[in-house]
């Protein structure tokens, strides 16, 4: 069993910055991708941004491309969403998500493990 746990969600204005952490912890297989996706009320989850282990591939929603930036340290097992010029339209709970790869999490949204999710709240 892998846990993740997201922190770093809060209120903000429009146009304001928030990074966010997933820490990792349990039976960590470090070879595979991690990611972030993101339920808006009354929405379904959708996909926002993924990373592979060895964080030169990234892949990102095209709503938030130019805006939010992925990274992860391998020797923490933590894996960081820089979300900058944020927009109402990106208040959501986001979770973070562990998969095989970028692009099963991604195109089926084929995640194994799931984070509680963080509140990320942008004012107008």
């Amino acid at each position: 069993q892998v846990q993740l746990e997201e922190s770093g969600g809060g209120l903000v204005q429009t146009g304001a910055s928030l990074r966010l952490s997933c820490a990792a912890s349990g039976r960590i297989v470090s070879t595979r991708a991690m990611g972030w996706f993101r339920q808006a009320p009354g929405e379904e989850r959708e996909f926002v941004v993924a990373i592979n282990w060895t964080g030169r591939t990234t892949s990102y929603a095209d709503s938030v491309k130019g805006r939010f930036t992925i990274s992860r340290s391998k020797a923490e097992n933590t894996v960081y969403l820089q979300m900058n010029n944020l927009k109402p339209e990106d208040t959501a709970i986001y979770y973070c998500a562990e998969a095989e790869t970028v692009g099963t999490m991604r195109a089926s949204g084929d995640v194994d493990y799931w984070g509680r999710g963080t509140l990320v709240t942008v004012s107008s």
